[in-house]
């Protein structure tokens, strides 16, 4: 069931420009000062940065119904991640100034906002716990569980589809594609999780999360 703060979130993006970009398209670059709010209402976007190695660290993927990025809308930051779709993406192109006067006159949206944000935090704190002390294992693990609680399809026998590749998971927790790869086949001769044509499959996160436990 919809919230009524979602359903009011929707009215105000709907009203504004809807767009449509394919796979790989980059809407806002680092050092880049957008002039516009994007309302996510299909498909994936990535935030990232871009390592010394010129590889991708991502910081923050966001799924629908979220609106991006808030920190240059409440706070005038300046802009150091680029902005990319993950897959074919829909979103609503709103006016900076018109995002914030409606946040600031909806105490319910401001509210759903940090709740969101207090949740993405949480996220955030414990993959630097894991950066910090944790295994190459464990953070790979870590990105796992965290895929399953925000985009994994779960199956009617328990077990999580996950759409990410391997590649996908490295640019998440910092680590080399090798070393994903080799942690993962230790996962995967435990039973914990399988590879095949149609991408990740977590059998049992139950597990996943208290081998995770043993770890650490």
């Amino acid at each position: 069931m919809i919230s009524p703060v979602s359903v009011k979130i929707e009215q105000f993006f709907s009203k504004y420009p809807r767009r449509s970009y394919p796979k790989g398209q980059i809407l806002v670059f680092a050092d880049e000062s957008p002039d516009h709010i994007f309302y996510l209402v299909k498909g994936k976007v990535r935030k990232y940065d871009v390592s010394y190695r010129g590889d991708e660290v991502v910081v923050n993927v966001f799924k629908p119904l979220t609106f991006f990025p808030m920190s240059w809308v409440i706070n005038r930051t300046p802009n150091k991640y680029f902005y990319k779709t993950e897959e074919e993406t829909e979103l609503h192109i709103v006016p900076v100034d018109e995002t914030l006067e409606f946040v600031k006159a909806n105490p319910d949206v401001l509210l759903d906002l940090l709740s969101r944000l207090y949740e993405g935090m949480e996220g955030l704190l414990g993959k630097m716990v894991q950066l910090m002390s944790g295994t190459a294992k464990s953070r790979l693990i870590y990105e796992l569980i965290m895929e399953c609680r925000r985009f994994g399809l779960q199956q009617k026998d328990g077990s999580y589809q996950l759409s990410t590749s391997e590649v996908d998971i490295a640019a998440r927790s910092g680590l080399s594609r090798e070393t994903v790869s080799r942690e993962m086949q230790k996962i995967k001769e435990q039973g914990l999780v399988s590879v095949g044509h149609s991408g990740i499959v977590v059998n049992d996160a139950p597990a996943l999360e208290a081998a995770l436990g043993a770890e650490v």
